[in-house]
């Protein structure tokens, strides 16, 4: 390695530097004396013995009083959590009821929400919402809602607890059921304590309440910070061992078309499916879960939002399977970007293609300042794929403060026929004073093909950063990565290989006088520079300032100049006629962006780049309507545009990427929805239609459709098949609360 590590006495002063951050409110949330009639409407004489919560305004204009009356509540009993609310209004038409289907999300409708950081560790939360209509929203929350790389929200998690709204003249009503046995936490000595917010947002005047006073200091995660919220006391709740035991059928028709051995012609291939499995959910403890699957499938799933790739390095797609999803932030091991030690999508899918999961298991567990998590799965084989074990170990300890952590992890990758990987990795996040957070970890990975010795920089990875985590004021990040000769993580990403970074951000938030029609404004810049390893040479610089801009109607956008250098040692290839040659390239371009606002029933999100590319030009566009059409149908389109022109060379480049979606919501429990995209770059068109019966949590009835259509067959010889894979699937789980 040509750039080598050394600890300073400057960095070991630094950790014992270090101050402990206590909530500043606490709340000792009273139990029921009596039972409550759960109907959706707080009006019995037990909720008014219950004290009420003073919110305050967040937005658009901190520390005001808000401008609509609102009572929400908090308690318990021995089975459930309770939150109770009217939310007033002046009249009747600023209640807006926009959505009925679990986890729609929208700004254009009015929401009510209870948080909880259940280990009370200032890093983690979930959360509950509903709007007039009655759905559920629920989500996690991790890393303290620091948006670093992939967004420090969930909202593919689901767990079991009930909602029922009424809407009357000026005011809507909601009650909240959270089973005890749905959360996971730690009891001592007869008392439970757990941090919680509650807020009410109003598209109409579009204003955010909030209990505890929460300022806008951490940008548009202010509301859902965990490290903010209050300290709720809950005495005498007993922890429960919940048993849910899920299991499914899955019935069907797959039709595909497969290219014979000599390259010659295509099959066709059908098969019939008739398939059981299963899913376990057992709470071992209050503090520990284990999770068990079993000739697992996720037919139910999205289809991925197509895209064109105009970088040298791979793209990443998100994790939408529900087993992989819950608590997932303790198995992140991030290495900066996309890039990281554990990524789940590397499990049972192969170039794009489903690999069956014949079973596997997980246990988490959080107790006396621990994080734990270890899972194990079993996949099939598949074409060229041996059948493979995936193991994943992964341990965070609470020191120093409660924002802070060291802790490793391990991974395996395993096959029949002797192949493997095997990785290992510590890091630690310190919270060294104020919102200054330095971030270390350290990974190598080993593999049957590479001899590597334990320390070595060969391969290896080594990721620090220093942050200061602030979205008022001055905020930066100081970056320095290295990736070794042939790291590979086996279940982990890595988008290009042997490198070292720099990168430096520096921004700074101003919030103007309430007088303002700005939210908050924000110039920045950016630094970044990308070495080879083998040789030290300079392959990418850009240096981007900019300026982004939240108003208090909703508006936001950006604008970025960018300067790029880049050294191509390869040629690049754009598309099977379209590459850029080896040489260097010193280029300008600009990015803009602009949303309007969400609290609109039509919004839209537009991007627009422009300017220089390598030897030649570019434009790329990307408009992302949304269109609520009643409080049951949303539809929705995606439009890419790409269009690369090198006139030096008589090359040119133009591609189009259409998606619209479809939502009707009968109401909370019957829905359909339909995503359909083409992309010219691939020719082909990609559907994926979704009936779904959801009475309740875990009880699930889907139909879905997926169809991949060829739309130029002439392109190659021999001569594509019309359609390359189509699916009717029926799912059904049902599960069992024991």
């Amino acid at each position: 390695m040509r750039t080598s590590i050394k600890p300073t006495i400057c960095f070991l002063l630094l950790l014992v530097i270090i101050s402990k951050t206590f909530s500043q409110t606490f709340w000792n949330v009273q139990e029921l004396t009596q039972p409550i009639i759960f109907d959706g409407k707080p009006d019995e004489a037990v909720w008014k013995e219950i004290k009420p919560f003073q919110l305050i305004t967040q937005q658009p204009t901190y520390g005001k009083p808000p401008s609509q009356k609102t009572d929400i509540r908090l308690a318990f009993d021995d089975q459930y959590i309770y939150l109770g609310a009217a939310m007033y209004v002046e009249t009747q038409d600023m209640i807006k009821a926009i959505g009925k289907v679990r986890d729609f999300n929208s700004r254009s409708c009015d929401w009510l929400g209870l948080q909880f950081d259940t280990y009370n560790d200032n890093q983690n939360s979930v959360l509950f919402f509903t709007n007039p209509n009655g759905l559920r929203y629920d989500a996690t929350i991790s890393n303290d809602a620091v948006e670093e790389n992939t967004g420090p929200m969930d909202i593919n998690w689901n767990t079991f607890w009930e909602v029922k709204t009424k809407i009357d003249n000026q005011v809507w009503y909601a009650e909240m059921k959270i089973p005890i046995s749905s959360l996971r936490f730690e009891s001592k000595d007869g008392k439970t304590i757990m941090g919680f917010n509650v807020l009410r947002y109003l598209p109409a005047t579009n204003e955010i309440y909030i209990f505890p006073d929460t300022p806008y200091n951490w940008g548009s995660y202010s509301d859902v910070k965990p490290s903010t919220y209050a300290d709720g006391v809950f005495s005498g709740m007993k922890p429960r061992k919940p048993l849910y035991i899920s299991p499914y059928v899955l019935t069907g028709i797959e039709q595909s078309y497969n290219l014979n051995d000599e390259g010659t012609k295509y099959i066709y291939k059908r098969d019939y499916k008739l398939e059981p499995g299963l899913d376990v959910k057992y709470g071992i403890n209050s503090n520990t879960t284990l999770d068990l699957t079993l000739n697992t499938d996720f037919a139910q799933v999205e289809a991925d939002a197509q895209q064109f790739n105009l970088t040298r390095f791979s793209l990443v797609y998100p994790e939408k399977r529900k087993f992989f999803l819950e608590r997932a932030s303790v198995f992140d091991f991030s290495l900066g970007g996309p890039n990281t030690l554990f990524y789940s999508r590397r499990i049972g899918l192969h170039n794009g293609n489903t690999v069956r999961i014949l079973g596997g298991a997980r246990l988490m567990s959080s107790v006396n300042g621990w994080d734990i998590g270890l899972m194990d799965l079993q996949t099939s084989e598949y074409s060229d794929l041996p059948s493979e074990n995936f193991g994943v170990f992964r341990v965070k300890k609470r020191l120093l403060n409660e924002n802070s952590y060291a802790g490793g992890m391990f991974t395996s990758r395993i096959g029949v026929d002797g192949t493997y990987n095997i990785d290992y990795g510590i890091d630690a996040v310190l919270k060294l004073f104020n919102d200054e957070y330095l971030t270390v970890r350290w990974a190598q990975t080993f593999n049957d093909t590479t001899d590597v010795k334990i320390a070595s920089f060969d391969p290896a990875r080594i990721y620090l950063d220093w942050t200061r985590r602030r979205n008022k004021g001055l905020a930066y990040s100081f970056l320095y990565t290295y990736s070794g000769i042939n790291f590979d993580p086996g279940i982990g990403m890595e988008v290009f290989d042997d490198y070292y970074i720099y990168q430096t951000r520096i921004n700074y938030t101003f919030i103007p006088k309430e007088e303002s029609k700005l939210q908050n404004h924000v110039p920045s810049l950016i630094t970044y520079t990308l070495n080879d390893a083998r040789d030290n040479v300079l392959l990418t610089y850009y240096l981007a300032p900019g300026w982004s801009f939240t108003g208090k109607k909703g508006w936001n956008g950006s604008i970025n100049v960018e300067y790029n250098y880049e050294s191509l040692k390869e040629s690049f290839q754009l598309s099977n006629s379209v590459s850029v040659p080896i040489g260097s390239y010193k280029f300008w371009d600009a990015v803009l962006s602009l949303s309007s606002p969400g609290t609109k029933a039509f919004k839209i999100d537009a991007t627009l780049q422009t300017g220089q590319f390598y030897d030649g030009t570019r434009i790329s566009q990307q408009l992302n309507p949304t269109w609520n059409i009643s409080n049951g149908v949303e539809v929705g389109a995606t439009y890419v545009f790409d269009h690369l022109n090198f006139s030096e060379r008589n090359s040119k480049l133009t591609n189009h990427i259409f998606g619209i979606r479809g939502l009707y919501m009968l109401n909370t429990k019957l829905s359909f929805s339909g995503f359909i995209q083409y992309n010219s770059a691939i020719k082909q068109i990609i559907s994926n239609l979704r009936l779904r019966y959801n009475p309740r949590e875990g009880t699930d009835l889907y139909l879905v459709f997926n169809e991949g259509r060829n739309t130029y067959p002439e392109r190659e010889t021999p001569k594509l098949p019309a359609y390359f894979n189509r699916s009717v699937m029926l799912k059904y789980t049902y599960t069992f609360n024991l």
